[in-house]
């Protein structure tokens, strides 16, 4: 199995995106993460649930999880109101990790281990584009498309007749 026959179509958002409507597509789809693209659509970072998650959050809470649980459900229910008026670009974390990114030939060990190196719940499958010649930009990326961890086991443990046919 090689990465373009494992890459699937995937939700993107863009860095100027609405947080909330990405929350919403995450929610909705029940998404790991999302693929942040450029204005190009070429893939540039990971938004993982578990970072748009820490968004709604209160910092003091994060510092001492104990207060968490002298928050009342009144105020519990409007931790979403920290994604109005943000952008995608906002939520992204400050030491973002590498962007996993598969060569279209990758093989699927290659590709578990870049998940595996990066922590990451999924990985972009793309091809460099070669600049025209006499071109002054470098060339760009194509985006094929995205695998994530829970399609990447499934295909391996299907290949591995490990999967229950129930």
């Amino acid at each position: 199995m090689r990465a373009r026959d494992l890459a699937v179509a995937y939700e993107t958002v863009s860095v100027d995106s609405d947080a909330m409507d990405a929350a919403r597509l995450m929610a909705e789809h029940r998404l790991p993460a999302l693929l942040v693209v450029d204005e190009r659509g070429e893939p540039k970072a990971i938004l993982p649930a578990s970072q748009m998650i820490k968004m709604l959050v209160p910092a003091y809470v994060i510092e001492d999880p104990t207060l968490a649980a002298v928050v009342d459900e009144k105020h519990a229910d409007r931790l979403c109101q920290a994604l109005a008026g943000r952008r995608v670009g906002d939520c992204l974390p400050n030491k973002a990790a590498p962007l996993p990114i598969a060569d279209p030939d990758d093989t699927a060990l290659e590709v578990a281990a870049l998940m595996a190196q990066v922590r990451s719940p999924l990985v972009a499958v793309a091809e460099k584009v070669k600049a025209r010649p006499g071109a002054r930009e470098s060339g760009s990326t194509r985006l094929l498309g995205v695998i994530t961890a829970s399609h990447l086991l499934h295909e391996l443990l299907g290949a591995a007749g490990a999967l229950s046919s129930t």
